[in-house]
């Protein structure tokens, strides 16, 4: 039977492949798409992603049932717990500037099946979330005409009492979608264009809403007659930070656009903090407006701007306000179908999703049969899905993604960069010598445990330390570190910092409602999980990282990464089990088609070497003497003249 079981070397290898990194070119400005976006471009593009209808009807809500007035600290905590987020995808845009976004920045520094889940669950909430947006889109617009559209449909087309679908087929949801995939597959130039009338528009409205906010505004809305400024506390204000953060989702169309900006290493950055600076300003200041206006416990959850407007006697201010909304979720959507094709784009460039998503219009420079595709597939949803049970789904992927980009900026900032090494000449031999040089940029491989040694032993007499070896001021206390190769360490303590913050945010999270622990066991978990938490941060911080004034880097890594981690899988946490059992589902569907596809097409796979095996040959001299051949075995060469082949030989015994 031990014949049947893998070999440790086989398991070894393909533990290998699951996790190899993407081999970056030597020029990442080479593209097939049209550099055309500037930073104005993509900063509306944030917007456009960020503040949608959260704007018109997640305040109302928050303020309405959870937080009260206090919805503007909620606003601001869930804008901070953004930012780390955000500034870790503008290091990655910046640095690697290829579409994918955290699919790509994950290949690139953690390995390739993380990258390939990653991928396949931002695939999902992309087409989950543009499908209900439209459907957003349409019920608003219908409600505008006393839901005449809907009874239309109803009463010629027919209702539907089956589970998970809709109640009836929404045409005008569908119909919008492939309008808008329409306008998409013109290239990222009239996207743009497009994204800039409807984010003007919006922006437009919110500046009026604003200005005439601010003079109808009663300051004794929040005081304690009312119930005060923070009527639930600071529970309520965590509870409504929860919700609000994901407001602020949209932020990941300008790294999945990196690959079209003119000048990505300013563009993006700049890009990101200032649409996610004007989105949490918007936000903050509507909380506060509203909450000003009319009395926070007296506001209507569904449409609480235009129904703030109609009991202070401006119900023609609904009009605007409702003309601002549609225009908000056009650019929602517009967002989503111009992200996924960029996304499966990237993924079947690197043979890990279908090949025929890696064409690229050669006129308009864009994957239009990606586009294609995917808006048919999100107006299906759209057409006959109920997507309310699904929406929810729609959180776990973005915190997923946003915790594998924090763990990937610690992973690639204490390692040495990897590009794209120049294939040997045909019939030629590759040196089996590393290449060293002073650019940064070259592969360097050491192949055996001696490299390795005299690598240490090198860089230890040199006063400039590489990315990923330990600081010389540690090294009298951590010595027995110093013999683990660059970034070895760093990788295996990233690790434990995720386990330890998975553990400790269980504990948080489920520790006296689910697993109902006594006090001294729950402060005893409590403490050994955060010492391990932060011993993995110390040995980390302990270790050197690259330096490059180059382009943008996140300040203080690794500690908001680290930060932005623990808060993701918190959230992550507190979502329902059903979301978790969907994604479980979906994750095993995504398996099915890395294993069936991704993994034997992956183009790492096709530029890794094939092993060589050695073998040994002995001629004895007339003087009796005896000499040792060593030389590498090819799977197609023929045996040396006049030797005899004893690796063939083994192999017929």
């Amino acid at each position: 039977m031990a014949r049947w079981l893998p070999r440790s070397a086989d398991l070894t290898r393909f533990c290998q492949k699951l996790n190899r990194v993407k081999t970056l070119e030597d020029d990442m400005m080479e593209t097939s798409f049209n550099r055309c976006l500037s930073t104005i471009d993509l900063t509306l593009l944030g917007i456009g992603g960020m503040v949608g209808s959260g704007l018109y009807v997640l305040t109302g809500t928050v303020a309405k049932e959870i937080a009260g007035p206090a919805v503007i600290v909620s606003f601001i905590i869930a804008g901070f717990a953004s930012l780390l987020a955000a500034l870790c995808y503008a290091e990655f845009g910046a640095r690697v500037p290829k579409t994918g976004s955290a699919y790509m920045f994950t290949y690139v520094s953690v390995g390739e099946i993380w990258a390939f889940l990653i991928g396949w669950n931002v695939l999902l909430e992309y087409m989950i979330g543009g499908a209900a947006v439209a459907r957003a889109w349409s019920g608003y617009l219908d409600s505008i005409f006393n839901h005449k559209i809907k009874n239309f449909t109803e009463t010629h087309v027919g209702a539907w009492q089956v589970p998970f679908l809709a109640h009836y087929p929404d045409f005008l949801a569908a119909a919008i979608l492939l309008v808008a995939t329409a306008f998409i597959s013109f290239g990222a130039k009239v996207s743009s264009w497009l994204n800039h009338v409807f984010s003007a528009i919006s922006m437009g409205v919110i500046l009026f809403i604003l200005i005439m906010g601010f003079i109808l505004a009663q300051p004794k809305n929040w005081s304690a007659q009312e119930g005060g400024f923070a009527p639930h506390g600071l529970s309520g204000i965590m509870a409504g930070t929860a919700t609000c953060f994901y407001a602020f989702v949209g932020f990941d169309v300008i790294a999945a656009s990196s690959e079209e900006a003119r000048n990505p290493q300013r563009a993006v950055p700049r890009a990101i903090a200032f649409s996610l600076g004007l989105a949490t300003g918007a936000y903050i200041l509507v909380s506060m407006v509203l909450t000003l206006m009319v009395p926070w416990h007296t506001l209507d959850p569904d449409s609480a701007l235009a129904d703030a407007f109609y009991r202070r006697g401006y119900a023609w201010a609904g009009f605007l306000v409702a003309a601002g909304s549609i225009c908000a979720m056009n650019t929602v959507l517009l967002s989503n179908l111009f992200s996924l094709p960029r996304i499966v784009y990237a993924m079947a460039e690197d043979g890990l999703f279908f090949q025929i998503f890696a064409q690229v219009h050669p006129r308009t420079q864009v994957p239009v049969i990606g586009i294609v595709v995917f808006g048919l597939l999100m107006a299906l949803l759209a057409l006959v899905f109920d997507l309310e049970a699904l929406v929810q789904f729609l959180s776990i992927g973005t915190l997923l993604a946003y915790t594998f980009v924090a763990a990937s900026i610690i992973v690639l900032r204490f390692q040495q960069q990897k590009v794209d090494a120049p294939a040997p000449a045909a019939g030629g031999r590759p040196s089996p010598e590393p290449r060293e040089g002073p650019s940064a940029g070259e592969l360097k491989e050491y192949e055996s445990f001696s490299d390795k040694l005299q690598l240490v032993d090198k860089d230890k007499s040199k006063e400039h330390r590489e990315p990923g070896q330990l600081k010389a001021a540690f090294e009298p206390y951590l010595e027995f570190l110093s013999d683990f190769y660059p970034g070895e360490v760093v990788t295996v303590a990233v690790v434990t910092l995720m386990v330890s913050a998975i553990c400790l945010c269980s504990i948080l999270v489920f520790g006296n409602t689910h697993l109902h622990l006594p006090t001294w066991s729950y402060s005893l978990l409590l403490v050994l999980f955060s010492l391990g938490f932060f011993l993995s941060l110390f040995l980390i911080w302990a270790h050197e990282q690259q330096r490059s004034a180059q382009t943008f880097q996140i300040p203080l890594v690794p500690l908001s990464p680290a930060l932005s981690i623990v808060l993701n899988i918190y959230l992550m946490l507190k979502l329902s089990y059903m979301t978790w059992l969907r994604f479980a589902v979906w994750l095993l569907i995504g398996l099915l088609v890395y294993f069936g596809y991704g993994i034997w097409h992956s183009k790492e796979n096709l530029r890794e070497p094939r092993p060589q095996r050695v073998s040994a040959r002995y001629v004895v001299f007339p003087s009796g003497s005896l000499e040792e051949r060593v030389q590498a075995v090819q799977p197609s060469s023929q045996p040396a003249a006049g030797l005899p082949d004893t690796d063939t030989e083994d192999c017929k015994r």
